[in-house]
């Protein structure tokens, strides 16, 4: 009887992970179409920003395991190939940008011989996306997706006329197994963190 409560159970949080990881990936597919052309332009540095607008410096990175790294994924993954895709959505104007990204090795083990801490200990690829964008001054709702790791995150913002602000997405990856309790880019991403001028939100 045990055993038939615990694969009633079993089965139920399955069916509460799949139904999740579903209505993410609806999710991210409706915010990558525009429902408008006119919130956001990229421009560059040095360009004059008109009155009642502001520019937005967006980064974001992501460090994944090197392509085949793990033999059970699919041949349609983009974990360490060209063109890995940030999605941005901005008050219903949505863009994504591909980043080829470049080889990033970092030691596994510290000074001292231990299993170093650094979340991007060891080879892997790096991908990151800056990109200055201009808008009109006022509040914004940003919705920023990884369609590869079927991931996102909502973050409202204020932005001053006449200013630079800078948004930044650090990641924060999952943990390696116990007992070390670890961070690491190989377990794939757990959550970003987000900072306006260099204050977490």
């Amino acid at each position: 009887m045990r055993i038939l409560e615990t694969t009633i159970i079993c089965g139920a949080f399955l069916a509460i992970a799949l139904t999740g990881c579903g209505t993410t990936s609806k999710e991210i597919q409706a915010k990558s179409q525009s429902e408008r052309p006119d919130v956001f332009i990229e421009t560059m540095a040095g360009e004059r920003t008109p009155k009642g607008f502001a520019v937005l410096l967006l980064r974001a990175c992501i460090k994944t395991p090197l392509e085949g790294y793990y033999i059970l994924d699919s041949n349609k993954s983009l974990h360490g190939k060209p063109g890995y895709p940030f999605l941005i959505n901005i008050d219903g104007q949505a863009v994504i940008w591909k980043e080829d990204g470049f080889k990033d090795s970092k030691p596994a083990y510290d000074t001292n011989g231990k299993t170093s801490r650094d979340p991007e200990a060891g080879k892997g690829i790096k991908y990151a996306v800056e990109k200055r964008l201009r808008l009109h001054a006022g509040q914004h709702r940003i919705f920023f997706g990884l369609p590869e790791e079927n991931f996102f995150i909502t973050t409202d913002i204020m932005l001053k006329g006449g200013k630079k602000a800078v948004l930044e997405y650090k990641p924060i990856y999952r943990y390696k197994t116990l007992p070390t309790r670890i961070p690491t880019f190989l377990k794939g991403i757990d959550k970003y963190e987000v900072f306006l001028n260099g204050k977490q939100l």
